[in-house]
């Protein structure tokens, strides 16, 4: 069956709703997973997007949905970029969900500056544990603070008996009802650990887990579609230059460094580039490659394994003596340097690339959006950490805040290595990723 189009007959129109809350913990990806399973149950093709910078969550809901997910947001990727991609998910999906991120009005820009630039209607998931009419009271507010966002209504969460539900709906009013319900069942809750929730190949329960939630809400009125909702196409965004045409960069790809947005891998091979996966944990040599690339993760997690793979650490040594471009984010800085420090308080020795030693806290650590100041040009992308550094060499650069006049992350620069604890957006300036892969 042909796609609906808008009013112009040029507009894809697809049902969509944003999936927020009040605040963080509320059960939005609990909520978001379930729904994307239950319509592809139903023979319905489902696309889903996250808010903000995020490799956990979307792993999640690309398990539920069967379909990649990928990133929005107004300042990382771009508005321009996030219409682009809901432009395509229309032309094809039978329904778009897009989660939010920490609540629903925190941060600048929010996920309710998203959901009104672009005029999809927000589900606010309220865990209701512990109250009963005081949702309608959050959902009030949720509803008026910001009089151009359009709120559908609520998901309850965490309930205790039907008895429980009728209260809140009984409160709630006409124009915000209550959409669905979500009973008190640790066997509905998501595993999580520092960073985030725990990564679906780690998760032996989590095809049970979002079957169970997509059957909680099979009755319930996210059960039908949404009204349609046209997505115009943006302004055309410029093609790919061919920057690294013929340029083999080899990615760390395991267990330890996985956090890596499929927009960044696509990018690099619209620019000519031939990509080359390894893994640290368990190969003996790298590929035979240009460039590298150590993205985030959990090396921490896997400390002992990574100290013991000798080979790995003397290979990336001798990929570094030969002046070839290298980018380690994150997890993949804190491999480079001498040691590091496990959360329980064990040291392990790393591949001394960079001098320098890092160790695990048991406090948050930096969060937020931040570009890089490189010498080949500024890259937009975020922190997400919980480790320190220290005795680290002097910093050519600090990373900078949208909205914070504090210095952000150190950023080193070791003949062609680029280190930090940033996680870097691609897309944000192709120019200068294709000059930071570049062999010289």
């Amino acid at each position: 069956m042909a796609k609906p189009m808008g009013p112009l007959g040029k507009e894809p129109c697809c049902p969509a709703l944003f999936i927020s809350a009040f605040a963080s913990g509320q059960g939005k990806t609990t909520v978001t997973a379930a729904l994307a399973r239950l319509h592809r149950q139903r023979g319905r093709r489902v696309r889903v997007f996250k808010t903000g910078p995020d490799y956990l969550d979307p792993l999640i809901l690309e398990r539920a949905a069967g379909n990649p997910v990928e990133p929005l947001d107004l300042w990382m990727t771009g508005e321009a970029r996030c219409r682009e991609a809901l432009h395509l998910a229309a032309g094809s999906a039978d329904l778009i969900l897009i989660e939010g991120a920490m609540g629903l009005f925190d941060g600048t820009p929010s996920s309710a500056d998203l959901a009104i630039a672009l005029g999809i209607p927000v589900v606010a998931v309220i865990n209701a544990r512990g109250m009963a009419q005081s949702v309608a009271a959050i959902a009030h507010g949720l509803a008026h603070f910001r009089p151009e966002l359009k709120l559908a209504g609520v998901v309850a969460n965490q309930l205790g008996s039907d008895r429980h539900r009728a209260l809140i709906e009984q409160a709630l009013p006409p124009e915000t009802p209550l959409l669905a319900a979500l009973p008190r069942n640790e066997a509905l809750a998501l595993p999580g650990r520092h960073l985030g929730l725990v990564p679906p190949d780690e998760q032996p329960d989590l095809e049970r887990i979002i079957a169970a939630a997509a059957g909680a809400m099979a009755d319930s009125r996210l059960a039908e579609l949404p009204t349609p909702i046209s997505f115009p196409a943006p302004e055309a965004l410029p093609a790919a230059q061919r920057l690294l045409e013929g340029v083999r960069i080899a990615i760390a790809r395991d267990q330890a460094f996985s956090f890596v947005y499929p927009a960044n891998l696509r990018l690099l091979e619209a620019m000519g580039a031939r990509l080359a996966f390894f893994s640290p944990l368990v190969d003996g040599a790298l590929p035979k490659a240009d460039a590298l690339w150590l993205p985030g993760g959990y090396p921490e997690l896997h400390a002992e394994r990574l100290a013991a793979n000798t080979q790995m650490a003397a290979a990336l040594r001798a990929f570094h003596a030969e002046d070839k471009p290298i980018l380690a984010e994150c997890g993949g800085m804190l491999y480079l340097l001498d040691s590091l420090r496990d959360l329980d308080g064990r040291t392990h020795r790393m591949a001394g690339l960079l001098p320098g030693r890092g160790e695990m806290r048991d406090r948050s650590g930096c969060q937020g959006m931040q570009s890089a100041p490189l010498p080949e040009g500024e890259i937009r992308g975020h922190a997400h950490h919980r480790s320190r550094s220290y005795d680290m060499p002097a910093p050519i650069a600090h990373g900078i805040r949208p909205s914070h006049p504090a210095p952000g992350e150190a950023i080193y620069r070791q003949g062609r290595l680029t280190a930090s604890y940033l996680h870097l957006y691609f897309a944000s300036n192709p120019q200068a990723i294709g000059t930071l892969f570049a062999p010289s």
